[in-house]
């Protein structure tokens, strides 16, 4: 008789592994707490109804996971409600909750991140917090390696240019209060 379901120490310890990851890759694409929160379910519902997929090892499990989240992402991105309602603060409310363990250094840097293009978050965020070479994150998103080194190379860009701005406007305000 062929498995349908998986045991509860399976879930959990697959739970214990990726939902802080899938949850990240949520909020970066998502902006939004509660749409994270539901993505990362269906995820895991996905995860547990395909329990015939065989897996070779622990990276291609981690990589299956990471193309699911990201197509679920832009399926809940594509939806009607989506497209017609407005919420973007709901990212900040996930420092002062808890919900799950962030582990990222510094907030407004997340933040600067967050309003990358999604095509450039992506590929920060899989390379910096994830760990991935350039050559698996072409795999992940099945794009060609020279692109996501264009787009690491110009989603830098762009954060570079934005906190040099914040820098310089921080140094006029601190000069126009020692005046």
């Amino acid at each position: 008789m062929e498995k349908t379901t998986c045991t509860e120490e399976e879930f959990n310890e697959k739970y214990e592994r990726y939902s802080n990851m899938i949850f990240k890759i949520c909020i970066l694409n998502l902006k939004n707490i509660a749409d994270a929160e539901d993505v990362t379910q269906e995820v895991f519902l996905k995860l547990m109804s395909q329990t015939n997929k065989e897996f070779v090892d622990a990276d291609h499990e981690k990589c299956w996971i990471i193309r699911v989240t990201i197509n679920l992402c832009k399926d809940k991105l594509k939806s009607f409600w989506n497209k017609n309602r407005n919420n973007i603060e709901d990212y900040q409310d996930l420092y002062s909750e808890n919900l799950f363990e962030v582990d990222y250094h510094d907030l407004e840097i997340l933040q600067k991140i967050i309003k990358l293009p999604l095509k450039y978050k992506k590929v920060i965020h899989l390379y910096y917090y994830e760990g991935y070479s350039v050559k698996e994150i072409s795999e992940i998103l099945n794009c060609g390696e020279s692109t996501i080194k264009m787009r690491m190379k110009r989603g830098r860009e762009i954060l570079k240019i934005e906190m040099e701005e914040e820098i310089w406007s921080n140094e006029i305000i601190n000069k126009q209060w020692t005046v």
